[in-house]
């Protein structure tokens, strides 16, 4: 599995990242279906034995089983691992046991390092921005964390555009440990962090590692327009988060993108989910692609991603079929920008 450095940092991780938000959970409950710990494990032995060093999770997947059978399958090669875990949604009924302050923070790193069995966490992150804690809190917080080892990185997800960029700034001028990650929801048809949030992160040295790179498993090609969801599927339960998903996704737009995702992976040889990373893989700017598994068929899928180059004429026809339209400032500043190169070519 090839490596990559995390943004401007020294940090070496995989390509493909192994989330975990599947591990620990059972069908039927809240979220995407998941896998009992048995199975759960012996993706974490593929995935590791397949060369990956990159997990993710968070205090919040399963309920914290997520981070807890991490803690058991990790014993004995802890520190060949990257591992990532988040901070911010409610971990009990208090009105304290969530979002960003320093007293949510404090606690829940002990409750997360007792779960993960270790005495560090490579990359801490929180997981959404904080409207009700000020940012310097979170950040002198996350800093403390940093300063009293912890934590040795740290990273946001969820964030707007000018939210990281305002967090980066507040870090310089207090002298506070940076983010140098961000973790987006992107894919073939969730593209929106191109108009500000990903210029920033290439801009900044901000590694990415991108979630959901299929869309919530729509760009894997099982679902049809018009047709009946697998019964196992998201799409099959009821829970209003996956409702909200079917209205986002299920779009004539995101279908067409499926069909052009369909004959490139038909020419290439590759499967759709393969096809759908790889593109993702090869966009400037992104680190690595978190990819989730319910067993061990859908992980060997997805890790074949990876060790190959994506023809670029091929990229290009996939990126085209979803680019998104130039809005302004864009549109205004790539007219501006042609005027200044015509006038200076007369020069």
């Amino acid at each position: 599995m090839r490596i990559r450095l995390l943004g401007r940092t020294g940090l070496k991780v995989s390509e493909i990242c192994l989330g975990t938000m599947t591990f620990g959970g059972l069908p039927g409950g809240r979220g995407a279906p998941g896998c009992d710990e048995k199975v759960s494990l012996e993706i974490l032995n593929a995935y590791c034995e397949a060369g990956g060093n990159f997990i993710d999770t968070a205090d919040g997947y399963a309920d914290g089983h997520s981070e807890e059978i991490l803690g058991r399958g990790l014993k004995g090669r802890r520190d060949d691992i990257v591992l990532a875990t988040k901070v911010f949604f409610p971990a009990g009924t208090g009105a304290n046991r969530k979002g960003l302050s320093r007293k949510h923070i404090f606690e829940n790193i002990e409750v997360s390092l007792r779960r993960l069995q270790t005495d560090y966490i490579d990359l801490y992150q929180v997981h959404c921005f904080d409207l009700h804690t000020p940012l310097e809190e979170t950040l002198s917080a996350l800093d403390a964390m940093v300063k009293q080892g912890k934590v040795r990185y740290l990273g946001c997800s969820n964030f707007a555009g000018w939210q990281l960029a305002k967090a980066l700034g507040v870090s310089a001028l207090h002298g506070y440990a940076r983010f140098d990650c961000l973790q987006p929801q992107y894919s073939l048809i969730s593209r929106s962090i191109e108009r500000e949030i990903l210029p920033c992160c290439r801009a900044d040295g901000v590694g990415v590692i991108a979630y959901s790179p299929l869309g919530g498993g729509f760009l894997s090609g099982k679902y049809r327009s018009g047709e009946p969801a697998p019964p196992a599927s998201r799409v099959a339960d009821s829970v209003p988060a996956n409702k909200f998903w079917v209205e986002r996704n299920f779009t004539a737009r995101n279908f067409g993108i499926l069909r052009a995702v369909e004959e490139v992976s038909a020419r290439l040889g590759k499967t759709c989910s393969q096809i759908a990373l790889a593109w993702l893989l090869a966009m400037p700017g992104v680190t690595s692609a978190i990819i989730g598994a319910r067993n061990l068929a859908q992980l060997r899928e997805n890790l074949g991603a990876g060790d190959w180059d994506f023809p670029s004429e091929e990229w290009k026809k996939l990126d085209d079929a979803s680019a998104l339209s130039v809005e302004y400032p864009g549109d205004f500043q790539a007219f501006v920008e042609t005027l200044v190169h015509n006038d200076l070519s007369k020069q």
